[in-house]
């Protein structure tokens, strides 16, 4: 039986299956500490390639986590990546992340194609009732890409995050499939 590699697509992106020519981006990617500081909440610590590998196994060997790169359709070019972690299916719940690594394409509209595949795949396939995600108070274009694909802010951890010496709060967000249905 082949597996499916492409999730999903645009004429522009596509959703696929990581493959390993995909992680020598990925080690560059996590080494960069720009790219930590808005990507997650842990301290932006530079990894090293054994502990990416290890990373990406356990997203690949749980039932837990659903992750995809995502490529430029036109030159197949791994430009960041995307996907679901902290799934619990009795509850059809997922927390949803993305991350541009490929700083020459941000700022582009690439994420909000990722994010829309994201939401199609999520609640489409997955069926899921649900999607959030938790996003940091200074990325203010993620908020704003969020809040327009229709996430609610439910809540706010406050001061959860230490960056440069200074507090910052993360901010807890939410989706309903009945809500995404309506727009």
């Amino acid at each position: 039986m082949e597996i499916k590699r492409t999730v999903s697509k645009t004429p522009k992106i596509r959703l696929e299956r990581i493959e390993n020519n995909d992680m020598i981006y990925i080690y560059e990617w996590f080494k960069d500490i720009e790219f930590l500081k808005f990507y997650d909440y842990m301290p932006p610590i530079p990894q090293s390639g054994d502990e990416v590998d290890k990373t990406f196994r356990s997203y690949e060997k749980n039932d837990e986590s659903d992750v995809f790169a995502i490529k430029l359709a036109d030159i197949n070019q791994i430009i960041g990546v995307a996907g679901f972690d902290d799934i619990v299916k009795e509850n059809r719940v997922a927390t949803l992340f993305i991350g541009i690594g490929d700083k020459n394409v941000r700022g582009r509209g690439y994420g909000k194609e990722a994010l829309n595949l994201l939401l199609e795949h999520g609640f489409n396939q997955l069926d899921f009732h649900r999607i959030q995600l938790n996003v940091l108070e200074f990325n203010t274009a993620a908020i704003s890409l969020y809040e327009k694909a229709g996430f609610e802010r439910e809540g706010t951890y406050r001061e959860f995050v230490l960056r440069d010496n200074k507090r910052y709060d993360l901010l807890l967000y939410g989706l309903l499939k009945s809500e995404w249905k309506k727009r």
